[in-house]
């Protein structure tokens, strides 16, 4: 008898049908993985289950007795917990207090937060999801908001527990260190349902995967005795290709110079200091650490959303250390953003809208200070057909409606095909399938193939060995190391991003302005 049974599942949304007579068993202590391309209904799925949505054919089943479940309340008090892809938090409370919220002990109307607190901190430090519990949501990294929507579900004491792409905002270690959670998490009695996109993740965290593909469920296979391969053609229908070919690079004129780059921080630390390098035409140097080292502080500062102290910033031969974000881009910068909600996208205009948000007020996209209204349709709907951004109305769509893959999928579509001279690509593959990385690492390479500066930033391990042509590591904003990635190993590489290991700093930041 399953744990939790959806048979038969069917939900429609205007224009598309999210799943299609969907069904699924999870055992007890099973750790069931959901795989599928952006828009294939996993999500859907899961936000049925967690009470979110209502389908409108099909029945749950939970320990084989049927269940309707009215909303989210009704399903935790039925021992369900899912951690979304989009986290659920207030950014002006406390970490505490959003763990809490909804469930709050009090007396004489007045909260109780000192057993909370303890228990908190006790969940915390068992499984390895240390946080500050008093600063703000608004004031901690993405990383870190993980770890509180991670421990909002364990504080309610959930016995089915869904995780929705839990580890698209986590570093190597991180990854290693939850999956070995859910392991524990499984061994002791708990059911889990893994939303990824990562095979490797499957193989190394699930017992069985269940494979979706535009709504209908393709199977469920054992997941020790399926392939990587088996799993990516299940999903997407077609062989792909799980290793990267690429040309050697040829490297062109300097694009970005970076110039003894420093900034303060709140307390006596700064937050960068002293970062030197070039990025060349035709090279895609990569930046890696783990979380919170500098590198968002560091791509703020190139692209114009954070003030440096001191140092400078050229593009080709022009000093762009203070000008206006526009001005950047008319210098030829692109920039695909780390948090695509705050800075890639206006979540409640249309996709074509937001196809066009930095040429809006360029030709042939307004006239005499109009929209042109057909113009940017025609547009958006070219970059919907070559990025194979998938929508219930198409170009009409509000953006906020969409998955968080094919919401990516529009700000890659939109940077890349600007021409830029140099493209800086913050986790640019964050939350997509096998099939649209494939795709993504083909478009940077291309990019790089043409001439083009690409500074990547990306906290997952393959994607920094596999497509860089150079890595810079950063450890407590500064360059530790600028190292060849056909010439290290992930070991190693771990080691300098851990700060175990370090190159003599000058050396490494002369080396990263002289390669």
């Amino acid at each position: 008898m399953y744990v939790i049974e959806m048979k038969n599942i069917t939900k429609r949304f205007s224009g598309i049908v999210a799943n299609d007579d969907v069904s699924l068993g999870l055992n007890k202590g099973e750790i069931h993985a959901l795989l599928g391309e952006n828009g294939a209904g996993k999500s859907t799925l899961m936000s049925i289950l967690f009470g979110l949505y209502k389908a409108e054919e099909g029945s749950i089943f939970k320990d084989g007795k049927s269940v309707v479940i009215a909303g989210p309340g009704h399903a935790t008090a039925l021992g369900i917990g899912m951690v979304h892809q989009h986290f659920k938090l207030v950014h002006n409370f406390t970490v505490l207090e959003n763990i809490v919220l909804g469930v709050e002990t009090t007396k004489h109307g007045v909260l109780q937060m000192k057993t909370a607190r303890q228990k908190v901190t006790e969940l915390s430090q068992k499984y390895a999801l240390e946080v500050d519990l008093d600063k703000e949501i608004r004031h901690i990294t993405v990383g870190m908001q993980q770890r509180v929507e991670i421990l909002k579900m364990l504080y309610r004491n959930n016995e089915i527990l869904i995780f929705d792409e839990p580890t698209a905002v986590l570093t190597p270690q991180e990854i290693d260190a939850l999956i070995k959670t859910m392991r524990n998490m499984a061994a002791e009695g708990k059911s889990i349902l893994f939303i990824t996109h990562k095979l490797d993740e499957i193989k190394q965290a699930a017992d069985r995967c269940s494979v979706l593909r535009k709504g209908k469920m393709i199977g469920t296979v054992d997941v020790a005795a399926t392939s990587k391969e088996e799993l990516s053609e299940m999903m997407v229908g077609r062989k792909l290709s799980l290793t990267l070919e690429k040309q050697p690079s040829k490297l062109g004129e300097t694009i970005l110079q970076v110039k003894n780059l420093t900034q303060k921080g709140d307390g006596e630390k700064n937050k960068l200091t002293n970062i030197s390098f070039e990025v060349k035409a035709g090279e895609i140097l990569c930046i890696a650490g783990i979380e919170g080292n500098g590198q968002t502080d560091l791509v703020n500062a190139i692209t114009g959303l954070s003030a440096v102290t001191s140092g400078e910033i050229f593009i080709s031969d022009t000093n762009i250390t203070t000008a206006k974000i526009r001005k950047r881009g008319e210098h030829g910068m692109a920039h695909i953003p780390e948090d695509r909600h705050k800075h890639g996208l206006i979540l409640d205009y249309n996709l074509a809208y937001n196809a066009i948000l930095q040429d809006y007020h360029k030709q042939p996209f307004q006239k005499l200070g109009f929209l042109q209204k057909s113009k940017i349709k025609q547009y958006a709907q070219k970059l919907v057909d070559n990025f194979d951004i998938r929508s219930g109305d198409g170009i009409d769509s509000v953006v906020r409606s969409m998955s968080g893959g094919n919401q990516q999928k529009i700000i890659l579509a939109r940077e890349t095909s600007a021409s830029p001279k140099l493209l800086i690509a913050v986790q640019p593959t964050r939350g997509l399938d096998v099939g649209a990385i494939e795709y993504i690492h083909k478009q940077l390479l291309a990019q790089r193939d043409a001439g083009k500066a690409i500074l990547l930033v990306s906290l997952e391990l393959e994607e920094v060995m596999n497509i860089s042509d150079r890595v810079l590591v950063m450890y407590e904003g500064e360059i530790v190391a600028n190292v060849n990635p056909q010439k290290i190993t992930f070991k190693e590489l771990g080691l300098y991003m851990s700060g175990a290991k370090r190159e003599n700093p000058s050396k490494s930041v002369e080396k990263a302005v002289a390669v």
